[in-house]
């Protein structure tokens, strides 16, 4: 039987619901308005930021790079438009199968390939890979014609860098090459991150890399209003990109190139400064290296051959590689023997051959001695000698207090980078160089090796360079530097780069000049005669000659000894000797006597820049037999251990030239 219910219970159950409906219709609305709310009203600038984001498309407008020129105006570094046959692989469904059609329409090598493959591992997903560059307009052609037909690929019109002057003087303009992800890092850092939009190449070494931030210039912004599939639809704004500032060196290219012709294959590097600005007219490492071949990215090919290659031509052996100086040591012991009292220009010593030092004797160059040698001779005859007996009295202290106010053992602070300190050796040095407290105590007659040029010393041709552009400079010293001039890219407006002097060093001018005459002497009448004879100016100067190995108590023969395990050749020099311009130190990797291989090196140097005459180098047969005497030369630095390196320390024997 159906159950009856009153019809007002029911109805008081309807309105009930009713309400409870009500109640949640009204909630959901409020919520709804509330959304409303927050989204046009707290958050409207937030999505109306967004929204012109998805509308508008900001693209990156990459600077034109400054050029580089040398102070004659020469070009050393440029930029030139051309076509390069782009990938993003992000939007290639097969990479190796696209490659494998283009190289149907275009000529894609197997170092192109390779080279892509390489650059696809440094990029990102989303960016465009190059595969080819310097494609010609025919290439071009083909390509645009067939486009279609591959998703991802594009032909782009970029600028590339050029160095018309190729291997000259690469060491100091350097390269540029594609940004990898420690390039990334490093511009996040400095907080440039913005300036690098779009931008995929920077500088790798040398000058580009050092002038980095005048060369790239200001990056430029184009807003373009894009529809909902992404394409350009119009130009809203444009704010130009701002090319990157010029850069005009104190180098001579065609002075850097007589110098490094001058070499010929020999290894080795060669620094001339001038004296009075502290510019640098030329700095040589050989063998060098072509800096184009960076610039799309370098071959495996051509990378293993210069990373291999037993010369090094990578190597910047003017700033980096640090060596013995050999005698060219000399002006400076005899200048320290003046300025501190312990020798007169006038005082003399006789050389009988040798120099007794304790239980151990440190033999001369010459057989028998020099005779009666005073401060002049020493440095004309280069006796080794007379500069035992100097070091002795100086001391390791005094020797060390003296060179370093000249820059030996700091860097120089040269405008590249890369540069090392070399080594001044004092017992503080020893002792942070060494763990072993046997290996850290400094002995007396390691004194003895110092005084020459050998033992610890290491230096590298630069410091040696602007060492001597001091010595000729009445003790003014100033910072190396490469770059003359900054030139705005907009207005034109040259800023100069102002010589920075780093020190005046007190020096008696009686003293200055005493070391001069006796450098001068050098080239008329001792070990540099031959190769200046006939010079149409005059010239100071100073040959060494550096050991590479310890001959433990054996006799010397160049012709039985290994070509990479030979001496080292030294030359310094300057001129005109009354106003020096030019002061230059010259080093021959294994090169034999100073004055067999440096000092002709100098020569063409010099000649070409006083004169601007192309003179031809005396051949090494010319040298004169006093300056070859490895046959009745023994290596000093066998004997007790009082005169020896710390053990496990390779030795630097002495030999004068």
């Amino acid at each position: 039987m159906t159950e009856f219910r009153p019809p007002a219970q029911d109805l008081a159950r309807f309105r009930r619901r009713v309400l409870v409906a009500a109640l949640f219709v009204t909630i959901c609305l409020g919520l709804l308005a509330a959304r409303f709310y927050y989204l046009q009203v707290l958050r409207h600038a937030y999505y109306l930021t967004r929204a012109e984001d998805n509308r508008i498309a900001l693209l990156p407008t990459v600077p034109n790079r400054g050029t580089i020129v040398d102070r004659n105006g020469v070009v050393l570094a440029r930029n030139y438009a051309t076509y390069t046959l782009e990938v993003t692989p992000s939007r290639v469904g097969d990479v190796e199968a696209t490659l494998d059609e283009l190289a149907a329409i275009v000529a894609i090598e197997a170092r192109d390939r390779r080279r892509f493959r390489k650059l696809l591992e440094e990029s990102r997903n989303f960016e465009s890979v190059p595969v080819r560059s310097r494609l010609s307009d025919e290439e071009v052609a083909r390509v645009v014609a067939q486009l279609y037909r591959f998703p991802g690929v594009e032909v782009k019109a970029r600028l590339l860098r050029d160095y018309p002057q190729g291997t000259v003087g690469a060491h100091v303009i350097g390269y540029i090459g594609r940004m990898n992800q420690r390039d990334v890092e490093r511009i996040e850092e400095q907080g440039d991150t913005a300036n690098y939009r779009g931008t995929q190449h920077i500088g790798k070494a040398g000058l580009e890399q050092s002038y980095e931030a005048e060369l790239h210039g200001t990056t430029g912004v184009e807003q373009v209003e894009v529809n909902a599939g992404g394409r350009a639809v119009r130009a809203l704004s444009r704010t130009p990109a701002v090319a990157g500032n010029d850069l005009e060196l104190t180098l001579d290219i065609e002075l850097q190139r007589v110098a490094e012709n001058a070499f010929g294959e020999r290894r080795g590097a060669l620094v001339a400064i001038e004296p009075a600005t502290g510019g640098v007219l030329a700095l040589v490492s050989t063998p060098t290296f072509d800096p184009n071949l960076f610039v799309d990215g370098i071959s495996t090919q051509d990378w293993k051959a210069l990373n291999d290659s037993p010369d090094h031509p990578l190597l910047n052996r003017a700033i980096y590689s640090a060596y013995p100086p050999g005698s060219t040591f000399k002006p400076f012991m005899a200048l320290a023997g003046l300025e501190t009292g312990k020798r007169t220009a006038k005082q003399a010593i006789a050389d009988i051959g040798y120099f007794n030092f304790g239980k151990h004797r440190f033999m001369d160059d010459k057989i028998g001695g020099h005779g009666l040698v005073d401060l002049h001779k020493s440095i004309v005859v280069s006796c080794n000698t007379y500069y035992y007996q100097l070091a002795n009295d100086l001391g390791i202290d005094g020797i060390a207090d003296f060179m370093a106010p000249f820059g030996f053992g700091a860097r120089t602070g040269i405008d590249l980078p890369g540069e090392a300190p070399g080594v001044l050796p004092s017992p503080a040095w020893k002792r942070g160089r060494f763990r072993k407290p046997e290996q850290q105590r400094w002995f007396a007659g390691e004194t003895i090796s110092v005084g020459i040029g050998q033992g610890y010393n290491a230096y590298t041709p630069l410091q040696l360079a602007n060492a001597l552009a001091a010595l000729v400079n009445d003790g003014k010293l100033y910072r190396p530097h490469l770059v003359r001039h900054v030139v705005d890219a907009r207005g034109g407006a040259r800023r100069a780069i102002e010589p920075e002097p780093l020190r005046e060093i007190p020096l008696k001018r009686a003293h200055l000049a005493a070391v001069r005459e006796a450098m001068v002497e050098v080239n008329k009448s001792g070990t540099g005669k031959r190769a200046f004879q006939g010079a149409a100016y005059e010239a100071g100067g100073k040959t060494g000659t550096a050991q590479v190995f310890s001959l433990r108590g054996q006799r010397y023969v160049e012709g039985r000894v290994s070509e990479r395990l030979r001496d080292h050749s030294w030359f310094v020099a300057y001129a005109p000797a009354e106003a020096p311009k030019i002061a230059l130190a010259v080093l021959v990797e294994n090169g034999g006597f100073g004055a067999q291989s440096a000092a002709p090196i100098a020569r063409q140097v010099m000649d070409y820049y006083l004169l601007h005459q192309r003179a031809g180098a005396p051949a090494p047969e010319d040298v004169e037999a006093d300056e070859t005497l490895a046959d009745g030369h023994v290596d000093e630095r066998a004997g007790p251990a009082a005169s020896m390196p710390a053990p496990g320390v390779p030795a630097q024997p002495e030999r004068a030239p």
